[in-house]
C-alpha cells in the first residue's frame, strides 16, 4: 500500500465520474467513480498514517538508567533502534 496507489484510485474515480459518459444496464458509472475516489482517499490516508508511524518508530531513542551494585554509580545508556517496523 503506497501513496501512489491511493492517488491512482482517485484519478480513475475522477475519470469515471466526469470524463466517461457511458451507460451500462444496472451500473451507474458516476457512482462507481465516486466509490473509487472515496476508496482512494481512504487508501491515501492509511498510507500516510503508516508512513508517519514508521518514521516515528525509526527515530525512537531509549535511555536506560541502571545502578552499579559495587560502586553505587548510575550508568546511563542511550539506545537508538534503527530496525524497520514490524508490519
Amino acid at each position: 500500500m503506497t501513496i501512489a496507489g491511493g492517488i491512482v484510485l482517485i484519478m480513475i474515480g475522477a475519470i469515471f465520474t466526469w470524463a466517461i459518459e457511458f451507460n451500462l444496464a444496472g451500473l451507474d458509472i458516476n457512482v462507481l467513480g465516486v466509490i473509487l475516489m472515496i476508496g482512494g482517499l481512504v487508501w491515501l490516508m492509511f498510507a500516510l498514517y503508516r508512513m508517519n508511524v514508521a518514521r516515528r518508530t525509526l527515530a525512537s531513542n531509549t535511555t536506560v538508567v541502571t545502578e552499579d551494585p559495587v560502586t553505587h554509580q548510575r550508568i546511563y545508556e542511550e539506545r537508538r533502534y534503527d530496525d524497520p517496523p514490524v508490519v
